[in-house]
C-alpha cells in the first residue's frame, strides 16, 4: 500500500502548494468564527475534499490550471461558509476602500455573495470537470464540454435538494441560516440559473480560445514537477 508521504510527493509541486492554501484558508475561516455551530457544516466537506485531495490527484491527475480553478471556487466558498453566505460583510468592505457600497451600486435588495459563488460554480468547475472526462474517460473534447454543462445542472439540483432536505430535518434556524434564501421564494432557481450561466460563458471562453478542444487545457501535470 503507497504511503502518505509517497503519494502527495506524487502530486506536482504547485497542487501541492494549492492543497495548503485551502487547508490553510479553511482555518482562517473559523478563526474567531462568528457562527461556530454552523461551521462544520459550512467547511467540514471542504476540509475533507482538501485532505483526500492528494489520492485524487495522483489517481486522476489534472492540470495546473484546472487545479487552479478548483482553488479558487473553494476559497470563495470558505469566505461565504465563514459567514453563512447571508451575512458576507462586503458592503462594509467597499464603503471602507471606496466609501461606496456594493449593493447600492448595484441596486441589490439582498445579499448576493450566494449568487455570485453559485455563478463561480459554474464558470470555474466547467473547465477542470470537460478536461476530466476527457483525460480519463476517454471522451471526444466537444461531448466533454457538453458534459461538464450538463454537470453544472445536475449539481446545482443536487444541492438544492439537499437544502430542502435540510430545512425539512433541521431546526428551522439552522435551516433558514443555511440556506440563505433571504425571503426569495425563487432563491433555488436563481441559484442553479447563475450556476448554468457561468458554465455557459466558460464554454464559450474555451471554444473562443480552443482550449476545449483537445489538450490545451491538460497537459500532463507530472510533465514538470516545479
Amino acid at each position: 500500500m503507497i504511503s502518505g508521504a509517497a503519494v502527495w510527493k506524487a502530486v506536482p509541486v504547485a497542487q501541492r502548494r494549492m492543497i495548503i492554501v485551502a487547508v490553510a484558508a479553511i482555518f482562517a475561516a473559523n478563526v474567531d468564527q462568528p457562527y461556530p455551530e454552523l461551521a462544520p457544516l459550512q467547511h467540514g466537506p471542504t476540509l475533507l475534499l482538501a485532505l483526500v485531495a492528494p489520492w485524487l490527484l495522483r489517481r486522476w491527475p489534472l492540470s495546473n490550471g484546472s487545479a487552479a480553478c478548483i482553488l479558487i471556487f473553494l476559497l470563495l466558498h470558505t469566505l461565504g461558509g465563514r459567514y453563512l453566505y447571508s451575512y458576507v460583510p462586503y458592503d462594509a468592505w467597499a464603503r471602507a476602500v471606496s466609501g461606496h457600497d456594493v449593493s447600492g451600486t448595484l441596486g441589490l435588495a439582498r445579499n448576493g455573495y450566494d449568487r455570485l459563488v453559485h455563478f463561480a460554480f459554474g464558470a470555474l468547475l466547467t473547465a477542470p470537470m470537460a478536461e476530466a472526462v476527457r483525460r480519463h474517460g476517454n471522451m471526444r473534447a466537444g461531448w466533454s464540454l457538453a458534459f461538464a454543462f450538463i454537470f453544472v445542472g445536475f449539481a446545482g439540483a443536487l444541492y438544492e435538494i439537499f437544502e430542502w432536505l435540510l430545512s425539512v430535518v433541521a431546526a428551522g434556524r439552522t435551516a433558514d441560516w443555511y440556506n440563505g434564501q433571504q425571503g426569495d421564494m425563487w432563491d433555488p432557481q436563481k441559484d442553479m440559473a447563475a450556476a448554468q450561466i457561468g458554465s455557459a460563458l466558460a464554454l464559450v471562453w474555451l471554444l473562443a480560445t480552443r482550449q476545449g478542444q483537445g489538450e490545451a487545457i491538460s497537459p500532463d501535470p507530472h510533465s514538470s514537477k516545479e
